[in-house]
């Protein structure tokens, strides 16, 4: 599964957004079977909105919010074209935004950056352009996902969201401290 994130800023305040919002699609099984099997961009789409200056407005200046929404996009094993598609998508998503819990927003946007399964191969060296490393298949989840220290090469130690307990900001700051209390006590080589 590959992510579409859009961060972005306006001006004025947006009190009636919680911190973390989660808003559903029409189609929750449709959508993720055209993620995961037809792999296509669906033309619905389900969000998660992140507000952190609903808990720290000291994230942007006063009187302004930051924001990032996250849309769950096949990842480039699909045949979308990122390069001609992104601003149309996030043009999509904005008004959707707007219709319902941003009003306004097209007019108070003050700043903005997008985020595609492009970026996250390119930048981030994520296989496929994966959002989240290995597929959210049950058997690839949570105790499923590779061990933090390799089970096939002695003394390699692995951190991150492709292994145990996963991924998400959480779930990678839980591998590193994982590891914190692996590696001290990891036999030395001779």
């Amino acid at each position: 599964m590959g992510l579409f994130v859009w961060y972005f800023g306006t001006e004025g305040i947006y009190p009636e957004v919680p911190h973390h919002l989660i808003l559903m699609g029409p189609r929750y099984r449709g959508l993720l079977d055209d993620i995961f099997k037809k792999k296509i961009l669906a033309d619905d789409f389900s969000l998660y909105l992140h507000r952190p200056t609903a808990t720290d407005p000291s994230l942007a200046p006063p009187g302004c919010e930051t924001f990032y929404v996250l849309s769950p996009v096949p990842n480039l094993d699909a045949a979308v074209d990122w390069t001609t598609m992104a601003e149309t998508y996030r043009a999509r998503i904005a008004a959707a935004l707007e219709a319902t819990v941003l009003p306004g927003l097209s007019e108070r946007l003050k700043t903005s950056l997008m985020m595609t399964p492009l970026d996250f191969r390119d930048r981030l060296d994520s296989y496929r352009g994966a959002g989240f490393s290995l597929e959210p298949i049950l058997f690839q989840s949570a105790w499923f996902r590779p061990n933090n220290r390799s089970e096939e090469v002695e003394g390699l130690y692995l951190v991150g969201a492709g292994t145990h307990p996963g991924a998400g900001l959480p779930g990678v700051l839980s591998t590193a401290k994982v590891l914190e209390h692996l590696i001290p006590h990891a036999p030395r080589a001779a």
